[in-house]
């Protein structure tokens, strides 16, 4: 079930809204609502991966109770590695038998596994909750609160990537508490700007990147046309996506939950460090303090920063997606992390548009390579990128959703600016305008079949 379709929209928040309020004066009564609703929005995907997503949050719940009767973290372990090996099956089981084959020249099946969705984002944060037990850092709970926790339905298949600390004393706090409404028209305010952003920017750009990375699996294509792929699917992934977060924090916001930030404009970042704490924030500091600081850091000079930076975003990469593709593009984005504090512990700083061209140049190169199915069509790419291929010319109309969605990437505002910056007020007009948009949304989506979020596929 897609947050912009009209069943959602239309029938299942309504009535999920209806009732979590007619038990908002009960606490467990209302977590239960909100545990089965979420259990619905989950299996309406397919019901086959449903017991996974059980069986997962009920493992981890048991490994929680075991370490709290016995004091033995080894019980918190165990339960950090099945969940691990959990998603180690379902993603990476085919990558690393073809891995394997292709080094020992074998010809092996590669079995298809269906990918379950939302399962890089909920077995991380069940992992980090075992490991946040064994550290001291978090409380046990009972298995109706962890499992709430993770299946929340407005973060459940693509983030933000959310902690216990931050989602358990929201949910002891009453959703009638004082600034309900005021909460309530932000989270629809959000909601609504995700939504247009998705329908009117994120997937016509999707369908031009599609088409340009497609000619390029066939050959190398002009200058005009690679330019206009990498620029498209830049904007998109970044539309898309930020849009997903929006939504999802507006209907957390109807819920009475604030989930964290996940985006700050970071097509404004002026160097490549910055774009990290812009980009994909609950993720960037998920391993930052789960894998990055473990590993050493910065603490132990720069043969440890080297070491530490490069094993994190290989890393990184490799959560991305089950492909050497993504493994380069981690590393990609190790090296250029390493250069750019090299850079700044040394030399002076560039002009800021000098470092905006540069930073940018660099993650439209990563995102070729990140989009791209395999290395050749990324080289193919790349090659007609610096002007080696097939001419100059553009073969498809530029959209002008191109146009506009750079001006909302670069020139902004931020929603977050808009919606709590003071930009939103009690006004007729803007709740007539919000609602003018939300229905065009719906009357757009209906024309055929909504499109998924980019990083479901992730």
């Amino acid at each position: 079930m897609l947050f912009h379709s009209q069943v959602f929209i239309l029938g299942f928040l309504p009535l999920v809204l209806a009732a979590y309020y007619l038990a908002a004066r009960h606490a467990q009564a209302r977590e239960w609502v909100l545990l089965l609703a979420s259990l619905v929005f989950y299996a309406w995907w397919d019901v086959r991966f449903l017991p996974l997503l059980l069986g997962q949050c009920t493992l981890t719940w048991l490994a929680s109770e075991c370490h709290r009767r016995t004091g033995y973290r080894g019980w918190l372990w165990a339960g950090v590695i099945l969940n691990m090996l959990s998603l180690a099956f379902f993603k990476y089981t085919a990558f690393l038998i073809s891995t394997v084959a292709a080094l020992a020249g074998l010809e092996l099946a590669t079995p298809h596994i269906l990918l379950p969705i939302g399962i890089s984002f909920f077995t991380f944060q069940l992992a980090c909750y075992l490991v946040d037990l064994a550290r001291g850092d978090a409380h046990h709970h009972p298995w109706r609160r962890i499992s709430l926790f993770v299946s929340l339905f407005p973060h459940l298949v693509a983030g933000p990537i959310v902690r216990h600390s931050e989602i358990m004393p929201q949910l002891d706090a009453s959703p009638l508490r004082d600034g309900v409404a005021e909460r309530f028209a932000k989270g629809v305010a959000f909601f609504v700007v995700g939504c247009a952003k998705k329908v009117f920017l994120a997937d016509p750009l999707g369908s031009s990147a599609d088409q340009m990375f497609a000619a390029a699996q066939a050959g190398v294509p002009s200058l005009g046309d690679a330019w206009h792929g990498a620029l498209a699917f830049s904007l998109q992934l970044f539309l898309d996506f930020s849009a997903y977060t929006e939504m999802a924090i507006g209907l957390g916001l109807m819920l009475g939950v604030r989930f964290p930030d996940n985006f700050n404009a970071p097509y404004r970042a002026t160097d490549l460090r910055d774009f990290w704490r812009r980009w994909h924030m609950t993720l960037s500091r998920l391993i930052r303090d789960y894998l990055y600081i473990p590993l050493g850091g910065s603490r132990q000079g720069w043969g440890g920063y080297v070491t530490a930076t490069l094993i994190t975003m290989g890393l990184c990469g490799l959560w991305h997606g089950a492909g050497w593709t993504f493994v380069a593009w981690g590393l990609m984005h190790g090296v250029g992390l390493i250069v750019c504090r090299a850079w700044q512990s040394s030399m002076p700083p560039m002009p800021s548009g000098l470092a905006w061209i540069v930073t940018m140049l660099f993650v439209i190169v990563g995102w070729v390579l990140f989009r791209a199915p395999d290395f050749t069509t990324a080289a193919q790419m790349l090659t007609a990128m610096v002007g080696l291929g097939d001419g100059f010319a553009l073969t498809q109309a530029i959209k002008p959703e191109l146009a506009i969605a750079t001006a909302v990437a670069v020139l902004g505002p931020t929603t977050k600016a808009a919606v709590e910056g003071g930009w939103l007020q009690p006004a007729a007009y803007q709740g007539i305008a919000l609602g003018a948009i939300l229905a065009a949304t719906v009357l757009a989506v209906g024309q055929g079949h909504p499109q998924t979020f980019i990083y479901f596929q992730f």
